[in-house]
């Protein structure tokens, strides 16, 4: 009786260790082909994860996986976000918040600071420096009467009846990564690269995808010199900024020009005051070098630091 009680007891373990193991190879499986080691934020790895599971439910199930999801709203519906489909022509096939929104062209429709957001998602799919296609505007959550700031994601599928989507989802007030500002100065230092100096214009726009919330792309001569200035829409005021220095007088500009000798991009961390907290708090500084019309030039932005969670 003793015998049996333990060899039961070593089947029952033996079997939940094997069960867990299954489950974390399940897990870990799934999103082989989805590297979301560039994200510091849990937020923003669950939305990606989020997309891309409906992409594939979409993409395997076609009309039928549509018209489960339009079935089943509070599951592609919480709290920090939701899902949508769209055609390619800019027809809403699906939005899990905003049901009326459906059989809706919104190809032309802008953000409150005339951002054209659905154009951006797919142009953004086509951004080889965007892997996940990233796009950032203001828009309104369901039920409320105030815009918010969001970013979203999105991937392109194809259906068993052939038809291409977009599917996509966005989060609310969301953590500034700074994977967002490594595509954008990335796609700008390579749009400088493919157009010149008939670059700056696009990349300075405040409706571009170079600027949104308080991100904006900006550009550099070697010697310091502002080609597009990250303050105003101008680059009257003739800073120089290597000379410029941080709040605890360190020049991260002179210091990223030394570095870039050697390399074509390189990240800096400085010390900025805060409209929020008495005490200092850490910028990043990502700047890449470009060349624009034979002559190197730097294309940067600026963003909040990853916080460890409270």
């Amino acid at each position: 009786m003793l015998f049996l009680n333990k060899y039961k007891k070593f089947v029952l373990i033996n079997f939940w260790f094997f069960l867990v193991l299954l489950v974390l190879y399940g897990c870990s499986s799934k999103y082989e082909e989805l590297d979301l080691t560039m994200y510091q934020y849990r937020d923003t790895q669950k939305l990606v994860k989020f997309v891309f599971d409906a992409s594939r439910f979409i993409q395997e199930n076609g009309k039928e996986g549509l018209d489960y999801l339009r079935n089943n709203r509070n599951q592609f519906n919480s709290e920090n976000y939701y899902l949508y489909v769209y055609d390619m022509n800019g027809t809403n096939i699906y939005h899990a918040g905003m049901e009326h929104l459906e059989g809706k062209n919104l190809l032309d429709v802008t953000d409150k600071n005339g951002k054209e957001v659905l154009q951006m998602a797919y142009s953004a799919l086509k951004d080889r420096d965007n892997p996940h296609a990233w796009i950032h505007y203001s828009w309104w959550e369901p039920g409320k009467f105030y815009s918010v700031p969001k970013s979203s994601c999105h991937f392109i599928v194809k259906t068993p009846e052939g038809e291409k989507l977009l599917v996509g989802g966005g989060i609310n007030y969301p953590h500034e990564e700074r994977e967002f500002i490594r595509i954008i100065v990335d796609s700008a230092a390579r749009l400088v690269e493919e157009k010149g100096s008939e670059a700056l214009d696009e990349i300075s726009s405040p409706v571009s995808k170079y600027n949104y919330r308080d991100v904006h792309v900006f550009s550099f001569d070697s010697d310091g010199n502002l080609l597009i200035s990250p303050a105003v829409n101008s680059t009257f005021a003739q800073t120089n900024l290597l000379d410029c220095m941080d709040e605890v007088r360190h020049k991260p500009f002179a210091k990223a020009l030394k570095e870039l000798q050697s390399v074509d991009k390189v990240w800096e961390v400085f010390m900025s005051k805060s409209r929020y907290k008495r005490e200092l708090i850490k910028k990043g500084l990502y700047i890449r070098k470009a060349l624009m019309d034979g002559t190197i030039i730097y294309v940067a932005a600026i963003t909040d630091l990853p916080e460890p969670p409270n």
